[in-house]
């Protein structure tokens, strides 16, 4: 690791700034979809699978858009100092407002949230490249940035024990509550560096070659607006849902808007844009199957994987079953439970209380029911999404080393290898689920964690070799003067993914294999890496000539 006065004191602050919004941010999502499912008894919407995911689609879709105008804003208007602390006040609002259990409060955290991460997440990037912008710490850039990304991950994984933590011991409304705390925390160390990149803060007026350029992307945000409002009016739905279509819909003049950009370039800058687009349009397959860790994966997790652990997580309640420090059912003298745990019977089979038991219980093995005044005791469902992070910081310097011994041999693949690589990778983590659905005899038993973390696994690893090679392509095959409006561009691919992951978790019910909803991911997957692969030959000729 390079020496301290490598790198600008700013980073530290920046580093932990980052640290705890996504502490804050992925403490909320690890929960996210189990509050919108979970019953009433519970503390939760008990909404159905397919409206959960949704909105949990939805909502991480439109995270991915409002940076572009809290960049844009940021750069006309704010400064970037403001926009971070603004976008950081607004998202721990938006957190604590979670714990309130009614629709209008969640509803309205949501959208807040949404602006609060527009205003913050591109201006923060934004400091820290002005920071290495300094001679003194130019050469040591990349360094920085993988210590920020380091960060994101360390908050990511240690957030869900917290969650599990708060969300038992004291319910759900202090698990939001908590994720509001870290961010507040992120805006605080954000303020004690503020001397630190207080002179890196210098807005970016445009150029009067800029300006026609901005000022016709503002005027397709307002377009892409009243055609969100079109997709959300036309009566009954075309894509399943009204949020669907009101998102594919916006998405309609900002897609054109890009396509007058590819067509306003020179006959040089059109084959790398194209290449670009090519790109663009293919890990939008990607991104769908990722997100699924959120909703499909998170409901395999929560009903269908062996959770049973030695140890008790709470304390046992006098005749209460408990799982997951919710009460099951109280016990009668005498009962018979039926197949699926949902009806208590006398001696003679006559139900005498109907109960819906957690989802969990319904392909527990009888023998494996807890007794009377005895406790179920869990791994919580959101430990499950420390994984990815977990593994994206312990297998980065391994990739990294790789890919650096090929580079020394010379044998190191193109960004559009490693983009096409990493497709294929990502489809063998559906396989290990679709194995996993086969060896649990499509969820009668219980199926071990370790097949989802296997799953985790692979497709980290496919994240590894696909997510910082689009942000590299971008920089390498962009003109100069379209950069920013590139990287727009991926953040745009990334979106729809995220929307159209939803769109495939809300099918989750329809399959009553659940190895073919994974099979169809990888389908999806392979004709991905199929497309890539046909045209990897032209996709490298790009990366050569750039």
């Amino acid at each position: 690791m390079s020496s301290v006065s490598k790198h600008p004191k700013g980073l530290l602050f920046l580093a932990f700034t980052e640290f705890w919004e996504r502490f804050g941010y992925y403490l909320m999502i690890g929960i996210f979809f189990l509050y919108m499912t979970t019953d009433t008894v519970s503390g939760g919407f008990g909404w159905e699978n397919a409206k959960a995911a949704d909105i949990f689609g939805t909502f991480i879709a439109c995270a991915y858009l409002t940076p572009f105008v809290g960049g844009l804003l940021a750069d006309m208007k704010f400064g970037y100092r403001f926009s971070v602390t603004f976008g950081g006040i607004l998202m721990g609002i938006g957190y604590c407002l979670l714990s309130i259990r009614e629709e209008w409060a969640f509803f309205t955290s949501l959208s807040i949230m949404i602006v609060g991460n527009g205003f913050f997440k591109p201006n923060i990037s934004t400091l820290l490249g002005n920071l290495y912008n300094d001679p003194q710490y130019k050469a040591n850039k990349d360094t920085g940035y993988n210590l920020f990304y380091m960060s994101i991950n360390l908050g990511a994984f240690l957030c869900n024990f917290i969650a599990a933590y708060m969300r038992i011991k004291y319910g759900w409304n202090w698990a939001f509550i908590a994720a509001g705390c870290g961010m507040f925390i992120g805006v605080i160390t954000f303020w004690f560096g503020m001397k630190h990149y207080k002179h890196v803060d210098v807005r970016k007026e445009p150029t009067a070659q800029d300006k026609p350029v901005i000022m016709r992307f503002l005027a397709v945000l307002g377009i892409a607006v009243g055609f969100g409002v079109i997709g959300w009016m036309i009566p009954s739905t075309i894509f399943g849902s009204d949020s669907t279509d009101a998102f594919l819909f916006a998405c309609i003049p900002v897609i054109y808007f890009y396509y007058t950009v590819y067509k306003s370039c020179t006959n040089e800058e059109k084959k790398p844009m194209g290449t670009m687009f090519t790109i663009f349009g293919i890990v939008i397959v990607f991104w769908a199957v990722f997100k699924l860790n959120g909703t499909a994966l998170t409901t395999y997790a929560n009903s269908y994987t062996d959770r049973e652990m030695p140890s008790a997580l709470v304390k046992p309640t006098q005749s209460m079953y408990i799982c997951d420090n919710s009460v099951v059912a109280k016990k009668d003298s005498v009962v018979k439970l039926d197949q699926h745990f949902r009806k208590i019977k006398d001696a003679n089979g006559t139900p005498i209380k109907e109960f819906e038991y957690p989802s969990y219980f319904k392909n527990l093995a009888p023998e494996k029911y807890p007794e009377p005044d005895k406790s179920l005791n869990l791994i919580p469902t959101e430990l499950f999404q420390s994984i990815n992070p977990f593994f994206v910081v312990t297998l980065t310097p391994l990739i990294v080393m790789f890919f650096g011994f090929l580079r020394r041999k010379k044998k190191e693949p193109t960004t559009a290898t490693k983009i096409a690589f990493g497709l294929l990778i990502s489809a063998l983590s559906t396989l290990v689920m679709v194995l996993a659905v086969h060896y649990s005899n499509n969820g009668i038993n219980k199926a071990s964690a370790m097949w989802l973390v296997g799953s985790y696994g692979v497709i980290t690893i496919g994240e590894l070799f696909l997510s910082p090679m689009g942000l590299s392509m971008v920089s390498k095959l962009s003109p100069l003067r379209f950069t920013a409006l590139m990287m727009g561009g991926w953040s745009l691919a990334t979106a729809i993914g995220n929307k159209l992951s939803g769109v495939l978790a809300k099918n989750w019910d329809k399959f009553d294999d659940k190895g073919n909803f994974f099979l169809v991911n990888c389908l999806l997957l392979l004709i991905a890496t199929g497309i890539m692969f046909l045209l990897l030959k032209r996709l490298n000729q790009a990366f050569k000539e750039s």
